[in-house]
């Protein structure tokens, strides 16, 4: 038998833990309450594995420094929260663009603008989803345990680097600051992707050239020996710009494509006593613990309610939500915003069920008992 290792670990703390195992080796940032905790951690982490700490004048130079720093071959993370996260959207845009693989934290908080700074909500699920200008695609995950963000963490950067994209980890400030026992094995296989490289002549490397049947291209280091093009600009396979409709069209589409084709490994999630259930709670992050224990008290009272949690927020899990509503009369969607993630579901599921939500923007936790309440009431 493997020796266990137990340790009480802050949702932050997970955050660092599982990126130094998924093998960051980067990290540049801003403070900002509540994700404070993850500049430290990683300020105090890094120097002990060989790794790098940078804080940086701004967000704006935080989230550039991670994606030119990924662009030389390291796997990279930044932090922030709400009025942060605002600030990164345009450079989330070039590193979508530039298909330069890194990791975006969200510690969520209470807004618009300074808002609630200690307080948790729910409020930037659309801006992680279409903050950034044109038309694109991005993956963005939710934990809601501290043992899920360790993981959830890990797989950030699993996909990135598979997919040549930014990932965005979505918490709250309940997540990244509760503490809960994490269990560890000596003997654990973690699994880790690392981005594929090319193996041809430097002469012969064109930055974002795919082979047939795989739209993601194979990515080369800065300083290992190829030299090639960059930029935000539309541009060719050879990484130089131009300005040709249909090279313009297809690479928009490739970019696209390449996670709205791959839902099926992109795409977590839970689903709780939802096998018999004729009502389903929709909720992620802490707010899906609220919801799964109001499920609890509603069976015990002979109700049958079921919880489906989305993990992968973005993209959205459409199959399940559209199979979800042809099993169930009513879904009732409970997010801390005035229903973000609802218009979606409605979108998919409103056809086949009448979907409703409940929301809430005061900076509190949404308790068991209030969703019991809701639900019997409708």
């Amino acid at each position: 038998m493997a020796e266990k290792k137990v340790k009480l670990m802050q949702g932050n703390e997970a955050c660092v833990e599982g990126a130094i195992a998924a093998g960051m080796k980067f990290y540049a940032g801003y403070p900002i309450t509540p994700s404070t905790e993850i500049a430290e951690l990683s300020a105090e982490r890094l120097p002990r594995i060989g790794g790098k700490f940078i804080q940086m004048e701004d967000e704006i130079a935080g989230i550039s420094a991670i994606i030119g720093a990924s662009l030389a071959g390291t796997k990279s993370m930044t932090a922030t929260s709400g009025p942060g996260f605002s600030l990164k959207q345009e450079s989330i845009g070039y590193a979508i663009i530039t298909e330069t693989p890194c990791v975006i934290v969200n510690v969520q908080r209470g807004g618009p603008s300074t808002g609630l700074p200690t307080s948790p909500a729910q409020g930037d699920i659309m801006q992680a989803r279409w903050g950034t200008h044109g038309d694109h695609s991005i993956i963005a995950l939710y934990p809601s345990t501290v043992r899920e963000v360790y993981d959830t963490t890990i797989r950030a950067f699993n996909l990135a680097e598979k997919y040549r994209t930014p990932v965005i980890l979505l918490m709250d400030e309940v997540v990244g600051h509760m503490r809960e026992k994490i269990e560890f094995r000596e003997d654990q296989e973690i699994e880790i992707v690392n981005r594929r490289k090319p193996n041809c002549l430097p002469e012969e490397y064109k930055p974002y050239k795919v082979k047939e049947g795989d739209l993601v291209p194979e990515m080369a280091a800065f300083g290992d020996g190829y030299r090639f093009h960059v930029t935000g600009l539309v541009h060719s396979e050879t990484g130089f710009p131009t300005g040709n409709e249909k090279v313009a069209e297809a690479l928009t589409k490739r970019l696209f494509n390449k996670i709205e084709e791959n839902v099926d490994d992109i795409v977590e999630y839970e689903e709780y006593l939802l096998d018999d259930a004729e009502i389903a709670i929709v909720a992620y992050g802490s707010t899906a613990r609220s919801a799964k224990s109001a499920v609890e008290i509603l069976r015990e009272e002979g109700m049958k309610v079921g919880l489906f949690r989305p993990i992968t927020i973005w993209p959205m899990a459409e199959k399940q939500f559209l199979q979800l509503s042809n099993k169930v009369d009513r879904i009732v969607v409970v997010e801390m915003n005035m229903g973000q993630y609802f218009l979606e579901v409605d979108r998919i599921s409103g056809k086949n069920s009448k979907v409703e939500k409940y929301g809430r923007v005061n900076g509190e936790l949404i308790t068991p008992e209030e969703i019991v309440s809701f639900i019997k009431e409708g």
